[in-house]
């Protein structure tokens, strides 16, 4: 449960952040609160290919973690 509030009050003080310093920009207040909800619409292109990146790592992680299990349960069972 503390993981969870945590998570969310992180959340809101970045997403106030975000709106304070695009109100402080001069951004009117439709374009600050668009902003601060929806990053992928102010992101540029590098920034995209960062984010797939790390998607990438993410996922390629998990797919060798998952491979070595099966491996190592098949040679358990090899060995049985």
């Amino acid at each position: 449960m503390k993981i969870i509030i945590i998570t969310l009050v992180m959340l809101a003080t970045l997403i106030s952040c975000a709106f304070g310093i695009d109100l402080m920009l001069g951004f009117e207040m439709k374009t600050a609160w668009r902003n601060a909800i929806s990053p992928f619409r102010v992101m540029e292109v590098p920034e995209y290919f960062v984010f797939i990146l790390l998607i990438a790592i993410y996922l390629i992680k998990k797919l060798y973690s998952l491979v070595n299990k099966r491996i190592s349960r098949k040679l358990s069972k090899m060995v049985e």
